[in-house]
């Protein structure tokens, strides 16, 4: 029996800063005992929660379903402790897999090497029982696993997402240094819109906002593209439970209201690719993208408006991008009445050149990104 038999209970990995909403949108979605940790969650969950949580889930990054752990200061004793498993429990020979490995204040210091110790366990006991070995695809492998270990105690899990979660399946075309799907979801998260007043993204980029708003107001689920999920690969999978989970998930999308999200970009490929990707979902054909520049647009009344404007190296020089702000701050004081505006930047000093006073701003980390989302009343 593998440990989380012996107690349903996962960790979650989730971005810095999230960790408060996502727990509530877990809770929300059946898990129990609920614990915040740092960048994760640790929750309890039965077989139909842990599949609803995968697959409705727009917060977080992947669940782990830890599989062993043990006392571990030394990489020989990690290997021998590991072909004790059985990993036909999980995989045949003609799969792929892939390990990745985190080491924390440990007598093992290399994540790489411990990664490649049980790659070695897994390939060594498939030759031994079949004479033939499964291979390596870091890419997109049939298999996921994770080692973490920290203070010489090391943990083994299967990643039941199979991969990122934030890859929803819906961006085939995308623009220079696309927001992630997870960040943009939590930015729609944050913002508390509730699908009741038109959203607007004037530098919608690939369409990342607009898709996840449209998940968002149609109550879609995160996972809806996503062709297979890692809990398939569990030895206790329930196949009729995974297919009752998603059809009850499924009847919950509704229709999008004419009008209420659009979007457009001073970009025609931009643009294009925005419409692409948004017609992968449903009803996505309906959100009206189109090319024009932001500042000449006539203006805003009473809408939301939610933007990612371009920073760092997708500005080259910081006066260019401090130059933006400020002109973004003046369209929105001049032409924004009765509007509120969400803006989301990976470099938080940027915020100080739009010359408007925040309602609130929060913490958002995005990869390298030490970002923040702020808000703009426009009375």
């Amino acid at each position: 029996m593998y440990k989380y038999q012996e107690h349903p209970r996962y960790f979650a990995q989730v971005a810095g800063g999230l960790e408060e909403v996502g727990s509530a949108e877990i809770t929300g979605l059946g898990a129990r005992e609920v614990a915040p940790a740092y960048r994760g969650l640790y929750f309890d969950a039965d077989p139909a929660t842990l599949y609803r949580i995968n697959y409705r889930s727009r917060l977080l990054t992947r669940v782990l379903a830890p599989l062993t752990s043990f006392s571990c200061h030394n990489p020989d004793y990690l290997y021998r402790t590991l072909l004790e498993v059985d990993w036909s429990d999980f995989m045949n020979v003609d799969d792929t897999f892939a390990v990745f490995a985190n080491v924390s204040n440990s007598k093992i210091r290399h994540s790489k090497y411990a990664a490649l110790r049980v790659k070695d366990a897994i390939v060594d006991q498939f030759r031994e029982r079949t004479g033939r070995r499964p291979s390596v695809d870091t890419i997109s492998p049939s298999v996921w696993f994770n080692l973490y270990i920290e203070n010489n105690h090391a943990t083994l899990s299967l990643d039941t997402s199979g991969g990122s979660l934030h890859r929803r399946g819906y961006r085939t075309e995308s623009t220079s240094a696309p927001m992630q799907e997870t960040v943009a979801a939590a930015i729609i998260q944050m913002t508390g819109w509730d699908g009741e007043s038109p959203l607007y993204d004037p530098m919608c980029g690939s369409g990342t906002l607009l898709a996840e708003a449209l998940m968002h107001a149609c109550r879609i689920p995160a996972g809806y593209l996503r062709p297979r999920f890692g809990f398939e690969s569990l030895p206790d999978f329930d196949a009729g439970l995974w297919k009752r989970v998603r059809k009850e998930s499924d009847a919950k999308i509704r229709a999008l209201p004419p009008g209420l999200i659009a979007g457009s970009d001073t970009d025609a490929a931009a643009a294009q690719a925005a419409r692409t990707n948004l017609a992968r979902l449903p009803h996505g054909d309906q959100i009206r993208v189109s090319r024009a520049d932001m500042f000449e647009l006539d203006g805003f009344k009473d809408t939301t408006l939610i933007m990612n404007p371009p920073y760092g190296k997708r500005m080259g020089q910081d006066g260019q991008a401090q130059r933006l702000m400020k002109s973004i701050g003046d369209f929105l004081k001049q032409r924004c009445t009765g509007s509120t505006a969400y803006m989301y930047v990976g470099d938080r000093s940027l915020l100080k050149s739009v010359g408007l006073r925040e309602t609130w701003k929060r913490e958002l980390v995005s990869g390298a990104f030490d970002g923040r989302l702020a808000k703009y009343e426009m009375y």
